[in-house]
């Protein structure tokens, strides 16, 4: 059986990064594994160089490391690029990329999932293939 593709958000990688046994880091584990793959943009992984820093004091990483991870991340990864979209029913507009992440791998790659923990994203889960951590591990977990 070919791996789940999926869509982590910036939410996501920050949770599985710095809580390794959520299910955040779970998921996080089973990519590692290569039971998921894991579509990114450099939208997304230029969000999350710039989010880990406040979160230094869960994963202890220096900036040099938080390069060096996110620099690991983006080979370690399919990478597409967001579909220029506007979505009138995204009430934060800084989430227009991700939501485009998945629209461009829906398209090209064959996504199943954008995986996100984001209020304003899950809104939209009756018109795409959204789901939270929780929704999906509870669906696939063993994957």
């Amino acid at each position: 059986m070919a791996a789940l593709r999926v869509v982590l958000d910036t939410n996501v990688l920050l949770s599985g990064i710095a809580y390794p046994a959520s299910v955040p880091g779970k998921i996080i584990s089973a990519w590692r594994h290569g039971s998921v793959d894991v579509l990114l943009s450099t939208w997304i992984l230029d969000e999350l160089r710039r989010v880990l820093p406040r979160l230094s004091h869960r994963h202890g990483l220096t900036s040099a490391e938080i390069d060096d991870l996110v620099d690991a991340l983006s080979f370690q990864v399919e990478l597409v690029e967001p579909a220029p979209i506007e979505e009138p029913d995204l009430r934060d507009s800084d989430d227009q990329p991700v939501l485009g992440t998945l629209l461009t791998a829906l398209a090209t790659t064959g996504a199943d999932y954008l995986i996100t923990g984001d209020k304003d994203l899950l809104v939209l889960a009756e018109r795409y293939p959204i789901v939270t951590p929780a929704n999906f591990w509870e669906t696939h977990a063993g994957v």
